[in-house]
């Protein structure tokens, strides 16, 4: 099996399997959640303030990892 080495852009720009695509839009939907309740115009109790920031990293993670598996040729 010859492996194919490609820049980091060319990887972002690359097609995306289904299965990683579906953990970058949970990655997306989990980070937008976070951001949302760190963002809150209320006062927050400090473990749900921890809890968001942990989520806006793990999505954000997700996401980036997941987008950069790119589909291989079969």
């Amino acid at each position: 099996m010859k492996t194919e080495k490609k820049s980091a852009l060319e990887r972002l720009g690359a097609p995306t399997p289904k299965f990683f695509q579906t953990i970058r839009n949970w990655g997306l939907v989990l980070g937008a959640i976070g951001g949302t309740l760190v963002a809150a115009p209320v006062s927050l109790p400090a473990w749900l303030l921890a809890a968001a920031k942990a989520l806006v990293v793990a999505g954000t993670v997700a996401a980036g990892v997941s987008q950069a598996a790119v589909k291989g040729d079969e």
